[in-house]
């Protein structure tokens, strides 16, 4: 199934349009997407740091999607990276 990925922040680097699509398997989880995610980057944006990725948030426009979650066709996700500042 595509999933399509809102990028925010320093992620939004990644992919000028703001977004990217993954093509997952049925039933692949957060924690999976995360690392599809990580290694996609890998190839089109090395300049975005892995642990960037991996310690953003996943959401839907409801809530944020904890690792175990499994994704459902049709769902529009955006990861959120850490903030700092006053």
């Amino acid at each position: 199934m595509k999933v399509r990925i809102a990028l925010y922040g320093a992620l939004r680097e990644a992919d000028a349009r703001g977004h990217v699509e993954l093509e997952v398997p049925d039933g692949t989880r957060i924690a999976e997407l995360r690392e599809l995610l990580v290694a996609h980057l890998a190839t089109h944006a090395p300049a975005v740091s892995p642990g960037l990725v991996r310690c953003s948030a996943f959401a839907s426009a409801e809530e944020i999607l904890h690792n175990h979650r499994t994704l459902t066709e049709g769902v529009e996700l955006a990861v959120l990276p850490p903030v700092s500042g006053g």
